[in-house]
């Protein structure tokens, strides 16, 4: 069995897990704070709840793990070219995100959030973007 393929698509099954997350937290929030319904808020706390713990959590952790392992198995050395560390770099941007909306999460919690859903539209936009350049990095591994 080719361990390197195997760990490949583990980490991109954790990565689709990860990014549909961080898709649809920010698109809650905006049907959350556009809501003025004591028991649809309750239902979106619900959900953003489960969601961020149950599926976006782990699916970071394990991207983290597997992209380690891969990192690992093609060598430390692979530190010297542009692309990983570039890649490296977006990733720890989207791992900043997905605890920027956890402190929204949070925040929406205790009825405390502090944007609009205009900032919730705006901001799904991040982790797309970050997805695009990514994929290039890393199909054409530039130098």
């Amino acid at each position: 069995m080719n361990f390197y393929l195997f760990f490949k698509s583990l980490h991109l099954i954790a990565i689709i897990s990860w990014m549909a997350g961080l898709l649809y937290l920010p698109r809650i929030f905006v049907y959350h704070a556009e809501t003025k319904n004591d028991d649809v808020k309750n239902t979106f706390k619900i959900m953003e709840r489960r969601l961020f713990v149950y599926i976006m959590n782990p699916a970071m952790i394990l991207s983290w793990l597997f992209g380690l392992i891969l990192i690992h198995s093609i060598g430390i050395q692979s530190f010297s070219e542009f692309w990983l560390i570039a890649k490296i770099v977006l990733v720890i941007l989207l791992t900043f995100y997905h605890f920027f909306l956890f402190n929204c999460l949070n925040k929406f919690s205790l009825d405390r959030n502090e944007h609009s859903s205009k900032f919730f539209r705006v901001i799904n936009e991040v982790p797309t973007v970050l997805l695009i350049v990514i994929i290039f990095l890393v199909v054409f591994k530039p130098i």
